[in-house]
Formats: C-alpha cells, sequence, structure tokens
C-alpha cells in the first residue's frame, strides 16, 4: 500500500512540476531568441507595470517588474569612470565606502591614441568596474564633436572629424558591452555647447549633419550595436532632441534601423505627446525633475509616468508607442539583468590599473620638442624644478557628471618623485600660482589642501628664483575642472589660461632655457609665449595614473606616440564658428530661445583651416616622437574603383631613430571631382603601428565606399562623387608627403 501511495505521489508531483513548467515565462529560458522573450514578457504585463518600466525611480535607476522577475535597471555615469553612488532623489553622495573607483583618461586623451584596440580596452575595464558596482548601463561614451574649442565638454568627447571619432567608439562600445553592461552613446545630436545647451536651437544643413555630426553615432548603433543613446538638451528644427520627430524618428530609428532604447538626459523632456511620438523610450531626470519638487509622487509626475497612463486611459493616446517603448526596455533588460552570460565584476583591479596608464602613455601628445630636450637626460641632470598648481592638484574630482571619487590619484609632482628616487637628482617644486583650491564636487571632496595666500607677484618671483639654477623646469599649468574651464554647465570665455599663467611661464623663460610646459586641458589654450619655452605636452586628463604617466613620458621610460584629434588654433578667428560670428547665437523675442546657425557647413576644424588657408598653431593628427619614422613605397591596389567598392593602400613604415615608438599612419583624400563642393581633404583611415628601432613594417588601409560619397541634400542620400581623387598618406594633416591618384568610376 505504502509503495502504491508512493507512487502515486511521485506521479503527482511530475504532473505538477511538469504543469508548473509548462507555464514558466518564456523568458526565463535562456535558450530561447531574446525577441521570444520580449514579446512573452510584454503580453504578461499590465498597464502600470508598462508605464513604470519607461520612467526612472531614482536618480540613477528605473523599476523591473518584480511580479516577473525581472530586476530593477541601475545606471550610472560616466565614460571616464563609474560615478559614486547618490541618495535616492539628490546628486549628494549616500556615504558609500565600497564605491571607488579607477579614473581612466578622459576620452580626449583616449581619441588621441588614435589606437582602437585601446578603446576596446577601456570599454572592457569600465564595463568591468561597473559590474561590480551593480550598474547596467554606463552613460557614455560621448562623440559630440569638437566645433568650437571653448565647449566645456569637450574633454569627454573625441575630437572634431567624424572618421576618428567613429573608429574609437565602436571598440569601446564593443568592449563595454561585451561585460554586460549597457552603453549609452551621448549626447544625440548637436550637443555642441555647454553655456545654454538647455536653450539653443542649432540651425545647420542637412550634409553638415550627415557628414560632421552623425557618422560615430551612426557607427555606433549600426557597428557597436550599442543598446543605448542618450539624447541631448538642445533643439534642433525646433524640438528638444530627446523628443525630436526628425533626429530620433527619422534617423535614429528609422533610416539606421536602431532596436536599442532612447534615454533622456536629465530632464530633457518637456512634453508627454512629444516624447511619447517622438522616440523617447525611457525619461530620467534631476533631483525629483523640477515638476513636482519634494513631492513624495514625483517620479509619478514625470512626462512618460500618469500624464502618458492618463492620455492612454482617456483615449488620446493609443498603446502601439508604449509597447515600442516597452519591447526596447524589455530588450535591454535580456541583454544586460537577465543575462547569465554577464562577466565578472572587478574594482580598482591592477589590470585596470594597467589599462588607465597605458592608455594616458599613448594619448600624451609631445607637442613641442626643440633640441630634442626631452626626454630629460638623467646622466646631466641634477635638479629639476616641478612649478604649478597643476602639478599637485586632483582632477578626478569635478567637471560635472564625469567627476569621480577615486581609489587613488598618483599626483605629477609626486609621479616625478617617484620615478627620480635613487637617481641622485633633486626635484623641488613652486606654487607659481594660485587657482582653484576648493576641490570638492557633489560630496566628493579632494583629499588634499591648497589654500595658499601668498600674492601672485610672490609666488612668481619664488618660482623664477629656483629656476635660475634647474636644470630643467617643468611647468603643469593650463585649465582644470572648475566652472568656465573644462566643466559641464558653462563654456570657457576665451581662449586664454586663468589665474596669470601666462606671465609666470614668460618670467621662468627668461632664466632658464629648459623650460617644459605640461598643458593639461581638454582642449586648446592661447600659447603666446610658445616659441619662448623648449618643449610643450599636451597632457590631458589622465586619470589615477597621471603622476605615474606624466613622469614616463619626460624620464622617456615610454615613448610619446600621441596625436591631436582636433584642430589647435592660434585664435578662434582660426576657426569658422568664431570667424563667421555664430558662436554661441541669436536670442529670439523673449529670450528663451537662442538659434545658433552653424554657417560653416561641413568646414569644421581642419577642413576649414585648409579651406581658408589657415596656419593653426598645431594641425589635427600633429604629434612627435623621441624617435624618428620615415613612410615610403606608397602603392594601391587599382587606379580606378567601382562606387560600391574599396581601394587598399599599402605604405613602408621604418623607425630610423635609436628608440622604439610607435607612429601613426595617416590617409587623406582629396575630392579633385569637381561634382560638389569638397573640403581640401578628409580623413578616410589610419593605422599605428610600433616599430623597433631600425625596423620597417607595410601599413595598409582600405577605404570605401562611404570615402566617395557625401550627402546629397537634393536627394536626401548618400551619392557618389565620381571621378579623380588624390590619396595622401603621412603622418598630420600637415604632413602628408605621399600622394596617389585613382578615380572612382
Amino acid at each position: 500500500m505504502r509503495k502504491i501511495q508512493f507512487l502515486l505521489l511521485a506521479t503527482a508531483v511530475a504532473m505538477a512540476m511538469t504543469a508548473m513548467a509548462q507555464q514558466l515565462p518564456v523568458y526565463l529560458d535562456d535558450n530561447a531568441p531574446i525577441e521570444q522573450r520580449v514579446e512573452d514578457a510584454l503580453s504578461r504585463m499590465t498597464l502600470d507595470e508598462k508605464i513604470a518600466v519607461i520612467h526612472a525611480q531614482s536618480k540613477f535607476s528605473s523599476p523591473g517588474v518584480k511580479r516577473l522577475g525581472l530586476p530593477d535597471f541601475w545606471t550610472d555615469d560616466g565614460p571616464h569612470g563609474v560615478r559614486p553612488d547618490v541618495l535616492w532623489d539628490e546628486w549628494e553622495q549616500a556615504g558609500q565606502t565600497n564605491d571607488s573607483c579607477v579614473a581612466f583618461p578622459a576620452l580626449t586623451c583616449l581619441a588621441a591614441s588614435w589606437n582602437p584596440d585601446l578603446a576596446r580596452l577601456f570599454g572592457r575595464s569600465l564595463g568591468e568596474e561597473a559590474r561590480y558596482r551593480g550598474k547596467d548601463m554606463i552613460l557614455g561614451p560621448g562623440v559630440n564633436i569638437n566645433r568650437n574649442p571653448l565647449n566645456g565638454r569637450n574633454f569627454e568627447y573625441m575630437g572634431e572629424d567624424p572618421l576618428l571619432a567613429a573608429r574609437m567608439v565602436v571598440p569601446y562600445v564593443q568592449g563595454l558591452q561585451s561585460t554586460g553592461t549597457a552603453a549609452c552613446v551621448k549626447h544625440f545630436c548637436l550637443n555642441n555647447d555647454e553655456e545654454y545647451r538647455h536653450q539653443v536651437n542649432v540651425i545647420v544643413s542637412d550634409r553638415a549633419l550627415r557628414e560632421i555630426y552623425l557618422p560615430a553615432f551612426e557607427a555606433a548603433v549600426k557597428e557597436g550595436h550599442t543598446w543605448g543613446i542618450m539624447g541631448s538638451y538642445n533643439l534642433y528644427k525646433d524640438q528638444y532632441c530627446c523628443q525630436n520627430q526628425y533626429t530620433l524618428g527619422q534617423i535614429l530609428k528609422g533610416d539606421w534601423q536602431y532596436d536599442g532604447v532612447v534615454v533622456s538626459d536629465w530632464g530633457g523632456a518637456h512634453d508627454t505627446e512629444m516624447a511619447v511620438k517622438n522616440g523617447l523610450d525611457m525619461e530620467f531626470g534631476s533631483w525629483t525633475d523640477g515638476l513636482a519638487w519634494g513631492a513624495s509622487n514625483a517620479y509619478d509626475a514625470y512626462y512618460m509616468a500618469q500624464p502618458y497612463k492618463q492620455l492612454i486611459q482617456e483615449g488620446k493616446l493609443s498603446t502601439r508607442e508604449l509597447d515600442d517603448k516597452v519591447r526596447r526596455v524589455l530588450r535591454l533588460f535580456f541583454r544586460t539583468t537577465m543575462s547569465n552570460n554577464r562577466a565578472r565584476g572587478f574594482l580598482c583591479s591592477e589590470a585596470h590599473y594597467d589599462a588607465a596608464l597605458e592608455i594616458a602613455q599613448q594619448g600624451i601628445v609631445l607637442l613641442q620638442n626643440k633640441r630634442s630636450i626631452l626626454p630629460i637626460d638623467v646622466d646631466k641632470a641634477r635638479r629639476v624644478l616641478v612649478v604649478g598648481e597643476n602639478a599637485i592638484k586632483m582632477m578626478t574630482v569635478g567637471g560635472g557628471s564625469s567627476s569621480l571619487k577615486v581609489q587613488h590619484e598618483i599626483l605629477p609632482l609626486d609621479g616625478i618623485k617617484a620615478r627620480l628616487a635613487g637617481t641622485g637628482i633633486q626635484v623641488d617644486y613652486a606654487r607659481g600660482y594660485v587657482g582653484d583650491t576648493t576641490g570638492e564636487y557633489n560630496g566628493v571632496v579632494a583629499k588634499q589642501s591648497l589654500v595658499d595666500n601668498r600674492p601672485a607677484a610672490s609666488l612668481i618671483a619664488e618660482a623664477v628664483d629656483k629656476a635660475r639654477g634647474a636644470d630643467y623646469v617643468i611647468i603643469f599649468g593650463g585649465l582644470n575642472k572648475s566652472d568656465y574651464q573644462d566643466a559641464e554647465g558653462h563654456d570657457r570665455r576665451h581662449m586664454g589660461m586663468p589665474y596669470g599663467q601666462d606671465e609666470l611661464v614668460e618670467a621662468l623663460a627668461r632664466v632658464n632655457k629648459n623650460v617644459v610646459f605640461v598643458n593639461i586641458s581638454g582642449d586648446a589654450v592661447a600659447m603666446p609665449w610658445r616659441d619662448k619655452v623648449a618643449a610643450i605636452l599636451q597632457g590631458w586628463f589622465v586619470g589615477s595614473e597621471a603622476g605615474k604617466a606624466f613622469a614616463s613620458i619626460l624620464l622617456g621610460d615610454a615613448n610619446p606616440s600621441g596625436k591631436l584629434p582636433f584642430t589647435w588654433p592660434v585664435s578662434l578667428d582660426d576657426l569658422g564658428a568664431h570667424a563667421l560670428g555664430t558662436y554661441p547665437g541669436t536670442w529670439r523675442d523673449g529670450h528663451k530661445i537662442i538659434d545658433e546657425e552653424y554657417k560653416e557647413g561641413i568646414y569644421v576644424g581642419y577642413r576649414w583651416t585648409d579651406k581658408q588657408g589657415k596656419r593653426p598653431m598645431f594641425a589635427f593628427g600633429h604629434g612627435l616622437s623621441y624617435t624618428t619614422f620615415k613612410l615610403t613605397n606608397l602603392r594601391i591596389d587599382k587606379q580606378q574603383v567601382a562606387p560600391d567598392g574599396s581601394i587598399t593602400a599599402t605604405v613602408t613604415v621604418k623607425n630610423t631613430g635609436n628608440r622604439a615608438g610607435a607612429e601613426v599612419v595617416q590617409l587623406y583624400v582629396s575630392d579633385l571631382s569637381g561634382n560638389v563642393d569638397m573640403p581640401v581633404k578628409e580623413l578616410r583611415g589610419f593605422s599605428k603601428v610600433t616599430l623597433q628601432p631600425g625596423q620597417s613594417q607595410d601599413v595598409t588601409i582600405t577605404i570605401g565606399p562611404r570615402a566617395f560619397q557625401y550627402w546629397d541634400e537634393q536627394q536626401s542620400r548618400w551619392t557618389t562623387s565620381h571621378g579623380k581623387r588624390t590619396l595622401l598618406v603621412g603622418t598630420a594633416s600637415d604632413n602628408l608627403p605621399l600622394k596617389a591618384s585613382f578615380t572612382v568610376l
């Protein structure tokens, strides 16, 4: 009897388990296709659940669907490191003790490496830090084009050239998402100013939009397959870009067939119907977003929350748009929070610091090196003087949403002292100038005190006195991440350096011929004293390993190989945005909207200086090395190219110096067909190669067919320009000695 009872019980349990298995939602089956899991989950969701997942529930999170086992979704800044946790509804720190991070170099430094492999390493390393911290989406990278050197946020972007930005953003996104962490490429699009970012309405030709401002985003979508895109604050065609029928509806989701989510910048939505109909998928906001300050139901008051639900219930909106948004959000969940294939997380690992150091070393640009004064000769030097506040100032704190709370940051002075310890070389320091001594952002306080009340004259006098007997004077100057410098929310007011630094540099150059200026900034600064100093390094904001990176370059442990990702003008009038008087724009009546017309069109950066015959201070793609290279024997695989074909160029590169080093082979194309107005030349390909002394290597670059096209505004499509081309190859946009001709049929 007991045996029969056991069998009956076992049979009943088996039948019950079978029935339960049949009822299990498909989305729990990891072997089912994502789209099948998306449709299954969507069919099970209530209207309230659908509304909930498309807007925030806190400063950085949105809800999942607990009833269906879908966890909450957590976003975080930023592109250079995982931002410290803040309170649920406020920007202030949450007081965590495990939210420090590795600060990777700013994206201008990454772009200056001209090394896509490093971009992949950057993304992968950042994704691992995000995984450890429980973040599902990193709000970055940024790929807005450097149109104007005054933009306070240029340090977060990848330069002025659409091809360079495109080739760097794709592996970054792929590396980041390989960890199961979503990228959120930003700010889509035309976010080229900070000062009036909430009010500026950009007026730009379709051709410039497609050829200059969109290619990096397009590559991130079509090649990188980014899972997230963030809309920008500004307007285009009088519509905010977080709810824009042209950029989000027609281009992103129409032309490019984007299947990911569009996330609003924080507080970037302005109207429920516009947001619903014009492409926004997930709405986030600042504090409780300004719609219902302090109210307990503030998140329900978002445009995409209860107001949306009410319009559906009243029959004024259908659920068609809602279901499309929810599908995209569910797709995001199954790619991230619901995926069992996510990478392990690591926080502040040795590998991440190594990655940060390598990116910094390859991105630092040697702009000038008279008499080959660098690297520092440790056999002859006896005394090195380091000058400047930027040698002792933490640069990971501040600048806006990319501000970080680091485990450690090696300061330039400390890095140089550590490197020279035991060599017998004395390292002295003079402040030189006093700038921003606050060192605080959103509750993160720099672990240092920079207060110095001495007058400027005394600081300069001290530095000059110490410089007289020094073998090398290394000035760390430039900008910092204070307002109206390199910082979110404001643009710089001019190209000049703050805090009386020009006077300091001039004074030091008068008493010492071996002055090295290390410029810390995200963009170009005026250098009226350029010819009076021996060497200039562009140092960027290089993160946790800053001091070690600068010491390794200055002492020659690493050979600089960075190249400028933008044109460094002598003055603002050397660039179209300022020469044509279009920046910052013209206020409309009522001072609510400012129209900024990009009158220079496609002529941004080197395209403008080439057209005008201007000679910049430092050209796009410029960067020196401690060794020398020679490029020879350019050959192409064909003389005629079909419109849908490609052409391959090969050049022999030889390291003709006595140090190992890396060179960037740059390929530009001049369109001589005369079919349409074209720049003098445009970057169409590049490749970075590392060589030992005396070593030669063939470098091959293939281009086409986009390289043969322009955006035809009359037909609203890419059109091939048939006819003659000149292919130019060299190591900077103003150093292209090799040429070959071909014809596009």
